[in-house]
């Protein structure tokens, strides 16, 4: 049997806060903020391939003041027992380059928090997969569900 649940929605809110204050502290390259919501063994994934450790990811913040604009879509949230939780959903950022010119990268995204003793939520994994090219079209149960499913607003 599995304790793997939607999220309640006392739950649900304090995950929203979390992911939108990690938005505003990028936004505003808030490394103190950010170093408070990502927890020590952080895996962050950029769409890439990247892969940064917290430290990494809080140096490419601070150098790189990409993140220009980031919108999220519809976020399901689960829940593992009382101290996990998974995060799904798309995302839409308006990022820097080095030749100055805005780019944008759109995409799902899979974070996962952790609880810790204090009671506070923590980013401990991210995962962005940029839109790529659809080669097989939607099943017949995608195309069913983007006509019916209206839960899990953000």
């Amino acid at each position: 049997m599995s304790d793997v649940t939607d999220a309640d929605e006392a739950t649900r809110a304090e995950i929203v806060a979390v992911e939108d204050r990690r938005i505003a502290a990028l936004l505003a390259v808030d490394v103190e903020t950010l170093a408070e919501l990502y927890d020590d063994t952080l895996v962050h994934v950029h769409a890439p391939g990247l892969v940064h450790t917290k430290a990494q990811l809080l140096e490419h913040v601070a150098a790189r003041q990409a993140y220009h604009g980031i919108e999220r879509g519809d976020l399901t949230i689960r829940v593992v027992g009382d101290d996990v939780a998974v995060v799904t959903g798309r995302i839409v950022n308006l990022l820097g380059s080095p030749d100055g010119v805005d780019r944008v990268l759109a995409g799902p995204v899979t974070q996962v928090l952790h609880r810790g003793d204090d009671g506070a939520w923590r980013f401990v994994s991210f995962q962005m997969t940029p839109d790529g090219e659809q080669v097989w079209g939607a099943l017949p149960s995608e195309v069913a569900g983007t006509e019916t499913d209206t839960e899990g607003e953000r």
